[in-house]
């Protein structure tokens, strides 16, 4: 049995509303957002308790490193891409590179997906300015569908708290989908038949890599073909499947109405994610969002940009995780890869000296965005690799070691991304760039990111 937690004096899932500066966007009726909390309240939960701290003891395995957290989706989804074909591609690129690492690591690697609630996107400011008709129109800006809409138009742009009910309907919609998927065989797609390897055939492959790959692919078909030869069908990384979800959890309000006791466990838990993450933007130690996740049992992410300070981020797991209970902290770093080197020792240093167990996980994605000329926000599978690289040897030469990986991906054939063998250029980008918010790895480019981080895992 996991420790008990140290009790937490004055907390209830509404205490985060004394701190303030909780949320950029702000409802202009206060009888429709509570009229809408009621609802979600009385919703049955979207998780179980029992999903919760099963995942939180995997995370702890991998705290020990005897397993591997994969965790990836959209940036932020979108309630119109709540799709048969959507949810597929998304639960079949991540089954496909969890495969490629465990094959690689030779451990069990846990699948978490940003998906069935990764409906909130923080910005950079709380308005956005345009051009209209020739006038300059400030509106709030887009923060994702959990609360307003894209169209740069003033009903659009307005937080809007029913966006939270249609949210919980795609999210519980996604997850019966998916659970239906997984129950229903879906693991037969860990085969290598099903899987677009084109990208094997650009000429900017170079050959030895390309050699690589293949027979990555080739052992990894043949390891699988001869488990079910022997009838070994309950092999639980080969021929079953498990996953997890997981989102930022930025709109405290809709995290709050979820939040309850259930009976036979102590505590309360946020039951519309199995992983909730707080921002890099929304982690301070005094902050709502840290108030607000103190509180609860589950598993808690924190993002960790460039500016964040070591002592800073080891207080955010004190006050997480006072107990230092297995499997509850995971440290997300997003530092970009010209910086790892210099920063990650500190921070690695300063939370084991202070803050007890923690999981360690690289996002090579956000700290690597860049615009093209032509003003396209973009990232470079180059640069996400060279941080991934750069955090696994960081981790190596201070005696830590990385249990995890964090990427911005979609299944789907979109060109948000450049380089890769597949090719893709900033003269690609407008081909099919998709996403409202930030660039995604593509199917095939997520798929090489696997065999890449493979290859890294191999070595360790």
């Amino acid at each position: 049995m996991p420790p008990t937690p140290e009790p937490n004096p004055g907390w209830s899932p509404d205490t985060w509303q004394q701190v303030g500066g909780a949320h950029q966007f702000e409802y202009d009726d206060p009888q429709d957002l509570a009229r809408v909390l009621v609802q979600l309240a009385a919703f049955p939960p979207l998780v179980t308790s029992w999903e919760i701290e099963r995942l939180k003891k995997e995370l702890a395995q991998a705290q020990a490193g005897e397993r591997f957290l994969l965790q990836g989706g959209d940036c932020a989804e979108m309630l119109r891409d709540c799709t048969p074909g959507a949810i597929t591609n998304k639960l079949k690129i991540l089954l496909q590179m969890s495969l490629v690492l465990v094959h690689a690591s030779k451990k069990p690697v846990i699948r978490v997906g940003r998906f069935a609630g990764q409906y909130a996107k923080p910005r950079s400011s709380p308005t956005e300015t345009r051009v209209v008709d020739g006038q300059g129109v400030t509106l709030p800006s887009y923060f994702g569908d959990l609360v307003n809409a894209p169209e740069f138009e003033p009903q659009a742009r307005r937080p809007d708290p029913m966006q939270m009910l249609r949210a919980y309907t795609r999210s519980a919609l996604s997850l019966n989908f998916i659970r239906s998927l997984v129950e229903g065989g879906f693991a037969d797609l860990h085969h290598p038949e099903y899987w677009d390897l084109s990208f094997f055939s650009h000429a900017s492959l170079a050959p030895v890599v390309r050699d690589r790959y293949e027979r990555m692919v080739e052992r990894l078909g043949d390891g699988l073909r001869f488990m079910e030869a022997l009838g070994e069908r309950t092999i639980d990384d080969l021929t079953r499947v498990e996953f997890f979800t997981s989102h930022e959890g930025l709109n405290l309000y809709y995290e709050q109405a979820q939040t309850r006791t259930v009976p036979r466990r102590e505590g309360w838990y946020d039951l519309t994610t199995h992983m909730p993450w707080i921002g890099d933007r929304a982690r301070q130690p005094d902050g709502a969002h840290v108030e607000f996740f103190r509180g609860v049992r589950n598993p808690v992410g924190v993002k960790i940009g460039a500016e964040a300070d070591p002592a800073q981020i080891a207080r955010v797991c004190q006050r997480l995780n006072p107990g230092d209970e297995p499997g509850k902290v995971v440290l997300i770093t997003r530092l970009g890869a010209e910086r790892v080197r210099d920063l990650l020792p500190r921070l690695i240093s300063r939370v084991a000296d202070a803050a007890g167990r923690v999981l360690w996980v690289c996002d090579p994605m956000h700290a690597n965005t860049q615009s093209t000329t032509s003003g396209i926000k973009t990232r470079s599978f180059d640069a996400i690799l060279a941080e991934l690289e750069t955090t696994f040897e960081t981790h190596a030469a201070c005696g830590s070691h990385l249990g995890g990986v964090h990427f911005e991906l979609t299944g789907e054939d979109v060109t948000e991304c450049v380089g890769g063998a597949a090719g893709v250029t900033e003269a690609d980008l407008s081909t099919r760039y998709a996403s409202f918010c930030d660039p995604r790895l593509n199917y095939q480019q997520a798929l090489e990111m696997a065999m890449r981080l493979g290859t890294l895992m191999g070595r360790t």
